[in-house]
């Protein structure tokens, strides 16, 4: 029994050691809470909570701070020095006022001028003999082309010959007639005889060498049956459809010859713009294809409609001094309709596609700032800003391009 009596002792102290614990854990809590309790109503607390705030929001400050320069220059800006954008090759022109014409484009064709251009043709039958002219290959006015030779000319050159020897006999008869009946041995009716002869011989003669002339000088030149096509000016040969032993006629078409110099860009207006096309009106004829683009004007407006497209035939003459306009090649026809003056314009090759908008780069302090702007009219290689930068703005023109790379780049650090 003693040593029952010894455990329950011992746990009975054990768990009064306990519950003293807890006791003076709970009265301190309590102290403190009611100390706590005692330093809001002085205001302390505030004071304290003030401080942690104010902390926290300095931690906060210093994050936002430190985000900001990690993450660059500010989406759009370019910082760039004076150097620098020398060095790549930028050049700045102030967005103005400027003249632009509102332009109507029309797809067109090049093609020969019909003035210059010249369908050969023998102007006898004949077997060609001789052919001197060769596709593509440009002749000057004169050169013989083919020559021909033709039984036709042999009769008219027999015929004028006879023609000169009946104005011969006649004339001969003419003068003794005269003399007869001047010495009064002949009747008067014999002299008007002979003078009437001489006169039908002498119609004769000249409808002889009419025929013969007709054919051309060629046939004089040469001489017995033979006639020599020759170019009419100097051209191109740009069709030939002429062999040697072929027998051709007045109507075949021998040689197709073509001034190259000067050719007709021409182009279909509906009813709809023909208020905008008018003789006279400036035009730019441009070869996507070949980079090249010149000036015009239109020299003719068609006053018929077109029986398939229901549309008016202009044509514009442009010079060809290179041969670069060929015959067959399409085209793209703007032309001026309307000249006004716009608030704002800068060069075309100023404004650069960022972000799928158009935009120019307007130069700051620092360098440059991407714009996006809204485009109007476009003439002579200006385009007119109807919203985004004003009048005095100083933009990017050549270099630009090279602006728009640095900004990709930045940008894509700035993903990073």
């Amino acid at each position: 029994m003693d040593n029952k009596r010894k455990i329950a002792l011992a746990v009975a102290a054990v768990a009064a050691l306990g519950f003293g614990s807890l006791a003076w854990n709970n009265s301190s809590g309590q102290q403190a809470a009611s100390t706590a309790e005692h330093g809001a109503n002085d205001g302390h607390g505030d004071e304290k909570k003030a401080a942690s705030a104010a902390k926290e929001e300095g931690d906060e400050g210093h994050g936002e701070e430190g985000h900001s320069e990690e993450g660059g220059e500010e989406e759009g800006k370019l910082t760039l020095s004076a150097e620098q954008i020398k060095a790549a090759g930028v050049a700045l022109e102030a967005a103005a006022p400027r003249d632009l014409g509102t332009v109507v484009s029309f797809p067109g064709e090049i093609r020969f001028d019909e003035d210059r251009t010249a369908h050969v043709v023998p102007r006898v039958p004949g077997v060609v003999e001789a052919v001197q002219a060769n596709l593509g290959e440009t002749v000057k006015k004169g050169q013989v082309l083919a020559v021909i030779a033709s039984q036709q000319i042999s009769d008219l050159r027999s015929e004028q010959q006879a023609a000169q020897r009946r104005v011969e006999l006649a004339r001969v008869t003419f003068e003794r007639e005269k003399q007869l009946w001047q010495d009064k041995i002949s009747a008067e009716q014999d002299y008007l005889q002979a003078r009437q002869a001489l006169q039908e011989a002498e119609i004769s003669l000249a409808n002889a060498k009419q025929k013969v002339g007709a054919i051309g000088a060629s046939v004089n030149s040469v001489g017995g049956n033979r006639y020599e096509l020759r170019a009419p000016f100097d051209a191109v040969v740009v069709e030939k459809h002429l062999t040697v032993g072929e027998v051709v006629s007045e109507a075949t078409n021998a040689f197709i010859l073509s001034d190259l110099n000067q050719v007709w860009a021409t182009f279909a207006v509906p009813p709809t713009d023909l208020g905008k096309v008018t003789t006279g009106r400036a035009v730019k004829v441009s070869s996507p294809d070949m980079n090249v683009e010149v000036e015009g004007k239109v020299g003719y407006v068609g006053s018929l409609l077109g029986e398939q497209n229901r549309a008016a035939t202009v044509r514009v003459t442009l010079t060809n001094p290179n041969g670069a306009w060929r015959p067959g090649l399409f085209v793209n026809i703007a032309v001026t309709s309307q000249t006004d003056r716009v608030a704002v314009a800068v060069p075309e090759h100023a404004v650069q596609t960022v972000e799928d908008k158009p935009s120019v780069f307007v130069r700051t302090p620092d360098g440059f700032d991407t714009r996006p702007v809204k485009l109007g009219r476009r003439d002579s290689g200006y385009v007119e800003i109807i919203d985004g930068i004003e009048a005095g703005a100083q933009v990017a023109t050549s270099g630009s391009f090279t602006l728009k790379s640095e900004l990709g780049k930045a940008s894509a650090e700035h993903g990073h």
